[in-house]
């Protein structure tokens, strides 16, 4: 018999008792497995063409579509928070069947990249969006086809314009999203012949086709009518995922994308282990209002729930977390 009472049974290790590393926040914080840092979150954002105050976003709320001047000012906010990077998504007032403005030196995603370059490249990384989807007048991320199909090569043709154009104005990172075959290796070629040998790749390399999207077709005025499961990623697969972050980082991705991240999760963590290049995971528009509206009906803890959803994007395998909830996160690990 011991002093206090008798011998636990034995065991072929010692008995543990794990709830005296949960006793305080002190412990809890010195003993956590996983950590959250403002520099693995970037802020995506809206920037609207013909606006001159910010227009709120209905379906998210706290969101809101900006003027050049109020995204040169939110870019400053991430700057003082210590975000890693502010994502630019551009609302044109005109479109067309092949996304003119996406190309267009004075076209607003352009012209807001070279300001924000100009104004806090040296500070936080400005990433772009390169897509068709928010230039198109049919709302599609490529160009249609006689038959209304996306054409792949042709879309191509348009996203190295695109590339071109984004790297122009400075723009360390494109964000290559459109899910088209052999994208990375034609824009990746179409840059280094240009001589941006400097400028990285985002690939969005498994973007799955998701019910989630709705509020953000919201915020950039989508014309989509249907959906674009012929091109993204169906979310019954997942070793397809893979094979498609194996192909992108082959053809020259510096670093790949899952998106949307909390229904995928297994698919950040698979890419976590095998990617030889970052793995990036998008909490999308979807994911973010769904806490906004359960937080405003008092179902959860809004803070609690949010930090909870990044930590899990986190402790999954991401090292960079795109999240319109980056800014306030920021201000909570702050304290």
């Amino acid at each position: 018999m011991t002093p206090g009472g008798p011998l636990l049974p034995s065991a072929p290790f010692p008995v543990g008792r794990p709830r005296r590393l949960r006793r305080t926040p002190a412990l809890r914080r010195l003993v956590a497995e996983t950590r959250l840092h403002p520099a693995e979150l970037v802020l995506p954002v809206f920037v609207r063409e013909g606006i001159t105050e910010p227009v709120a976003i209905s379906a998210m709320p706290g969101v809101v579509q900006h003027t050049l001047d109020s995204l040169v000012e939110e870019a400053h906010r991430c700057v003082a928070a210590g975000l890693g990077g502010i994502m630019v998504f551009g609302v044109p007032t005109e479109k067309d069947g092949r996304g003119s403005g996406a190309d267009d030196p004075d076209g607003i995603l352009n012209v807001a990249l070279a300001r924000l370059v100009e104004e806090v490249g040296n500070e936080i990384v400005v990433m772009s969006d390169l897509c068709l989807d928010e230039f198109t007048d049919h709302g599609h991320c490529g160009v249609l086809a006689a038959d209304g199909s996306v054409d792949n090569d042709a879309t191509l043709e348009r996203y190295a314009a695109m590339a071109l154009a984004q790297a122009a104005t400075g723009t360390p990172v494109l964000g290559l999203s459109g899910m088209m075959d052999g994208q990375v290796g034609y824009v990746r070629a179409a840059l280094d012949a240009a001589g941006y040998t400097d400028t990285a790749i985002l690939a969005y390399a498994a973007k799955y086709t998701s019910g989630l999207y709705g509020p953000f077709r919201e915020a950039v005025q989508s014309s989509l009518v249907g959906d674009r499961a012929t091109y993204q990623q169906d979310p019954a697969n997942g070793r397809e995922a893979l094979r498609e972050i194996e192909t992108d980082v082959a053809e020259g991705a510096d670093l790949v994308m899952v998106k949307p991240a909390g229904p995928h999760l297994d698919v950040v963590a698979a890419a976590a282990a095998v990617s030889p290049v970052p793995v990036a995971a998008y909490q999308i528009s979807g994911e973010y209002a769904q806490i906004e509206a359960a937080a405003e009906r008092g179902w959860v803890d809004r803070d609690r729930v949010m930090m909870e959803a990044l930590l899990g994007i986190r402790r999954a395998g991401a090292s960079i977390i795109l999240s319109y909830h980056a800014l306030d996160a920021a201000a909570l690990l702050g304290r």
